[in-house]
């Protein structure tokens, strides 16, 4: 089964994009290389079972088990050692990263509290975007039961366009609302 953002991607972003951008050939035309969703756990140096749970939000949200991140050296100020985990991510490609963008712009965004829209500041120079999100609990696989503790995680969307204003246009056409 074909993602319904895959399918929006095939049918109308690549057309507006080859118009708007003037393109000669279907490949020129950016494409979404993958979602990388980042959960920063600096309160796991206290106690180590906030990865756990962590790890299991992260694998409701993504449908698919992250990795534990763990620290390159040690800083004392943080009381922090090399090799403790500090941190999960998951990296989503192909027809997981398309159903996720679906869920995210759809329906997990429209949750945020006062929500006007994403920033249109979070690209990088070279097409990608990343976006923050303050709560896990505007994804509906999450419980608000079972959280223990609110969160806060990194999205960031990398595409193979050329410069931020490709980026932006491709994600325009996929439905990511940004603000005025």
């Amino acid at each position: 089964m074909i993602p319904a953002m895959k399918e929006k991607y095939d049918s109308v972003a690549v057309p507006a994009l080859t118009r708007e951008f003037s393109y000669t050939n279907r490949h020129q035309v950016p494409r979404l290389e993958k979602v990388v969703l980042n959960f920063g756990l600096g309160e796991a140096v206290q106690n180590p079972k906030v990865i756990e749970k962590a790890v299991e939000q992260m694998t409701a949200i993504a449908g698919q088990k992250p990795v534990v991140t763990r620290a390159r050296k040690s800083i004392s100020n943080f009381k922090l050692r090399e090799n403790m985990p500090i941190g999960c991510t998951v990296t989503l490609r192909r027809a997981h990263m398309f159903e996720f963008l679906e869920r995210f712009v759809s329906i997990a965004l429209p949750r945020v509290r006062d929500f006007r829209g994403v920033s249109p500041k979070g690209f990088d120079g070279r097409g990608n975007y990343t976006v923050g999100v303050k709560e896990q609990i505007i994804f509906p696989e999450i419980e608000y039961d079972t959280v223990d503790k609110i969160r806060g995680m990194n999205v960031t969307i990398v595409t193979t366009a050329q410069n931020d204003e490709e980026g932006r246009a491709l994600l325009r056409e996929l439905g990511m609302p940004f603000r005025k």
